[in-house]
């Protein structure tokens, strides 16, 4: 028999199983319904981003329209049964069963283990124990618990199987035995009241987000443009409509003999990632895409691009240290094109490219445009001459490295420079957009949202270049739109183009892409590469 502090301590613990209960059920169903809520939703994506060892039989998955379908229906339907059973109480051993299970395949798909976290969203930072794991672990729990250990209509259920089997009760005290039973029922219907609360808390939900729905189609309200409320709709992998495909540049081995080196024709920037924005006198954009841009964020972001058929990355050698943790830590394949910028030295950017193991190098636009300047006040006094032949030493250092070597350019005047002093890269890096756009004023004293000052004679010269051309700026730095860029620069010569690109805008990028290279395949310039 409990003595009173054990009996206080009993109800103490079936309550708290019973809350317990309640709140993983809670979240299971609303889980559940938001994806019914959600136009559209797929587990696809889903499941194509898995990359641990269970990863092939995630990606089957993914690959089937009929089996996705199948698992759409598991996850939604699974998730709000288990929700109710688990709130209500009722089947509550099988609902803790059933979570169980989905948790464990959502943890397999996705385990906490350095290398395989990318993909899917994290509330925090898990090392081989997150969320999923600890629940899985609580649901098993209530997958064991007898329906006594926690108020339900499981628990009730018995207490009133129970009495109909019970032998009459002498009457010796029957008003205490009549509150006793109402009390225990009240107590079991605890998860009426839980499950009143949430239908009210959904319902209030889905009349604010009907609210924000309607106000978006009040006349005179514009989602494109102004101070106005914002919708959009963010393309995922399964709005894909093809991998990038690729080209390639030709270069010489460490062993001294011709090689290729294979290069998505649409190949990723690394300002945005990097922080390098170029937003004029918004002084806090840099420091708000940096904050964006987490380790993690970029390796997804990586992860992405890799998904879309995307095999490069163009960036700052400082950025080696997080590629280096992806390709590594992560197994990403990608490949990291550094462009040896820093303190306008290209030796140093070549030593700093080779420590973090650079995949492809070449001269930074900004470093190319000034040292091949006659007028350029060179803090080093060196002649225009000597600059140049330190191009050309700087090229031979990445050759002995068995490794492609390019010259990147904003001016054509640069690259004609390198041309006529004999410089011969085995790729181009060079600007490549219109002007028509409301900040491009090319006669104002300020060009600074400008990046190809001499359009047209750009795409005449690099049409005299045998060597492959990489385009970037393409976009001037967000003052035109992909559909506009990625036309005009495939289109006019360029055989690879350079983008910045947020996660959320990849997919749509990359179809943007391939539209633009079936449009160019009569191109004037034959492609190089």
């Amino acid at each position: 028999m409990k003595t009173g502090s054990g009996q206080i301590q009993s109800k103490i613990i079936t309550w708290f199983l019973t809350i317990t209960r309640i709140a993983i059920g809670w979240q299971f169903l609303y889980e559940g319904i938001s994806k019914i809520l959600i136009s559209g939703w797929s587990s696809s994506p889903y499941l194509a981003g898995s990359r641990w060892i269970f990863a092939p039989l995630f990606h089957w998955m993914a690959g089937s329209q009929g089996i996705t379908a199948f698992v759409d229906f598991i996850n939604i339907w699974g998730m709000i049964f288990v929700g109710l059973g688990l709130i209500l109480g009722l089947f509550s051993r099988l609902a803790g069963a059933g979570g169980a299970i989905m948790l464990l395949f959502y943890f397999i798909a996705y385990p906490p283990i350095p290398g395989y976290t990318f993909g899917v969203p994290a509330e925090g930072s898990y090392l081989w124990i997150n969320r999923n794991l600890i629940e899985f672990f609580v649901l098993v729990t209530f997958a064991l618990l007898s329906a006594e250990s926690q108020f339900g209509l499981d628990r009730l259920y018995k207490r009133l199987k129970e009495e109909k089997v019970r032998k009459p009760v002498p009457d010796s005290a029957p008003e205490k035995e009549g509150m006793t039973g109402r009390r225990e029922v009240i107590r079991n219907l605890i998860s009426v009241p839980a499950f009143g609360a949430f239908a009210y808390a959904l319902y209030r939900k889905r009349k604010w987000d009907s609210f924000e729905e309607k106000l978006l189609k009040v006349q005179g309200i514009d989602a494109n443009s102004g101070a106005t409320i914002l919708k959009f709709n963010y393309s995922t992998l399964k709005d894909l409509k093809g991998q990038v495909p690729n080209g390639a540049i030709t270069y010489t081995d460490s062993g001294g003999n011709p090689a290729k080196f294979e290069l998505s024709r649409l190949i990723m920037g690394g300002n945005l990632i990097g922080g390098w924005a170029h937003s004029r006198d918004l002084i806090y954009v840099s420091k708000l895409v940096k904050t964006y841009h987490t380790d993690e964020k970029v390796m997804q972001t990586l992860a992405l691009g890799e998904k879309c058929g995307m095999n490069a990355l163009i960036t700052n050698p400082q950025i080696g240290r997080v590629f280096q943790k992806y390709k590594h830590e992560f197994n990403g394949k990608m490949k990291f094109i550094s462009d040896c910028g820093t303190d306008l030295d290209f030796q140093k950017g070549i030593a700093m490219s080779l420590a973090v193991d650079a995949d492809v190098l070449y001269c930074q636009g900004e470093i190319t445009d000034r040292w091949t300047d006659p007028l350029w006040d060179d803090p080093k006094k060196r002649t225009l001459e000597q600059r140049m032949e330190l191009i050309k030493k700087g090229l031979e250092e990445i050759r002995r490295h068995g490794k492609p070597a390019g010259i990147g350019a904003h001016r054509i005047e640069a690259i004609k420079r390198c041309v006529e002093f004999g410089v011969k890269p085995d790729f181009w890096v060079k600007t490549c957009h219109n002007h028509n756009y409301w900040s491009a004023q090319p006669d104002a004293p300020w060009r600074d949202n400008m990046f190809d000052y001499d359009p047209e004679e750009t795409i005449r010269f690099m049409g005299t270049l045998s060597e492959p051309w990489i385009a970037f700026k393409v976009l001037a730095a967000g003052a035109i739109t992909p559909e506009v860029g990625l036309n005009y620069a495939f289109t006019n010569g360029a055989d690879f183009v350079c983008l910045g690109m947020y996660d959320f805008q990849i997919v749509e990028d990359v179809n943007i892409a391939l539209d633009a290279l079936g449009k160019a395949r009569d191109r004037q310039r034959g492609w190089m590469a």
